[in-house]
């Protein structure tokens, strides 16, 4: 399935992977990390829990990702929004569980306030993020540009820096880095209204485990999990971490 998001000049193809429901209770909706698609272990395993419970499960990719169109260089925090916002509306679940990975933990949050502000369906009943990343371009990446950086940034609009998860490297547009600004959630308190469950790895490299413990300052007291996992790295795809997301979503479905 594909839909097409955009006005004239910012129309792109959104893939999409629909699994209908065979039970009751809410849809699972996966949000990958930037430059993840929606084939990555953590997202199958979801779909595939999603088989065995009976339940409804949707996995996208962002414009410039995966299966869908677009540019990556042309990606920020809003399109990508605009495009979890569509996926939504055209799929029309009456109820869902976010799970968000990484910069998709960013998403999530601000889909959930988005959801919120529109007033309407789908109702947000629970919240999985793994190793979230709201608010990295303002927090995580950009007080660490060198000043050689700084300078291609100035230069191009845009700074590559080697990735540890593929051999394309990670691109970082001036676009991106302002934007990211307009979508801060990292400044009060974050009315999720549903339950959230955060899964943690202390020797992440990319999302340092003392930004998991900023986000839940940032989240109301009632309801929220933080799971540190001693050993875990930033992926969080090993048979032990994704027992622990099975069971996080698992504990979300049956408090519904």
């Amino acid at each position: 399935m594909t839909i097409t998001v955009g006005g004239p000049g910012t129309e792109r193809q959104i893939a999409i992977l629909r699994r209908s429901a065979t039970a009751g209770g809410p849809t699972l909706v996966w949000l990958g990390g930037y430059r993840s698609d929606m084939t990555g272990t953590k997202a199958v395993e979801m779909d595939a829990f999603a088989i065995r419970e009976g339940l409804g499960a949707v996995r996208f990719d962002y414009s410039g990702h995966g299966a869908s169109g677009g540019e990556f260089r042309d990606g920020t925090i809003s399109r990508w929004l605009e495009e979890a916002l569509a996926v939504l509306d055209a799929v029309k679940p009456l109820q869902v569980v976010l799970v968000g990975s990484s910069m998709g933990g960013w998403i999530a949050l601000r889909l959930v306030q988005e959801l919120r502000r529109r007033g309407h369906r789908p109702q947000v009943v629970g919240m999985v993020l793994i190793a979230p990343a709201p608010d990295f371009t303002c927090d995580l990446v950009e007080p660490h540009l060198t000043d050689a950086q700084r300078a291609t940034l100035d230069e191009k609009g845009y700074f590559e820096e080697h990735s540890e998860y593929g051999p394309e490297p990670n691109i970082y547009t001036r676009g991106l880095l302002e934007d990211g600004r307009r979508n801060l959630v990292l400044t009060g308190i974050i009315e999720t209204g549903c339950p959230v469950h955060i899964l943690q790895g202390m020797a992440d490299p990319d999302v340092p485990y003392r930004h998991a413990l900023k986000l839940v300052e940032h989240l109301p007291a009632d309801d929220v999990v933080l799971t540190l996992i001693r050993d875990g790295d930033h992926r969080l795809s090993r048979p032990q971490d994704i027992e622990k997301l099975l069971s996080a979503i698992g504990t979300l479905i049956n408090n519904d």
